[in-house]
């Protein structure tokens, strides 16, 4: 493999991992707004939803459960508030006051009795996490870019 093909190479990774991070944007919540948020009459129901399934060669959608969350209001970077639109792309970091963390799916969370309940899988829908909300230090919320919609 000759030089120029190598620095070729290389450029053409650099420039993939650099997209991959400039497409996913972070937020965090604080959680006690979360809970205010999520606890709004209406937002604890759930609803079937189907998305389409983005794996290459699959033909069929995937049906869940998802929340009735319009939208959030999350912190960007520089501080400021920002009004997210629920969607599949949106997963959840939970990092609990333990340093343990976990990824949640944000359009399948609701809160009952002051516990954060969410799926880590849209495939495997019995993968689900129970978090009390008094025990979560901090909430980050990702707009993953992946290309899923709800059909």
């Amino acid at each position: 493999m000759s030089e120029n093909q190598k620095m070729n190479r290389k450029l053409i990774l650099a420039i993939g991992i650099l997209s991959l991070f400039h497409s996913c944007k972070n937020y965090t919540i604080p959680v006690e707004s979360f809970r205010d948020q999520m606890t709004v009459p209406g937002n604890k129901k759930l609803r079937e939803v189907e998305i389409n399934n983005p794996t290459p060669y699959s033909y069929s959608n995937i049906k869940y459960d998802a929340n009735s969350v319009e939208f959030i209001v999350v912190i960007d970077k520089k501080g400021n508030k920002v009004k997210l639109e629920n969607s599949p792309r949106l997963e959840m970091r939970i990092t609990r006051k333990s340093g343990k963390k976990y990824i949640l799916l944000f359009d399948t969370v609701i809160v009952e009795n002051d516990t954060l309940k969410g799926a880590r899988s849209r495939i495997m829908q019995n993968l689900r996490r129970e978090i009390p909300l008094n025990d979560i230090d901090k909430i980050d919320i990702q707009d993953s870019g992946k290309v899923y919609k709800y059909q």
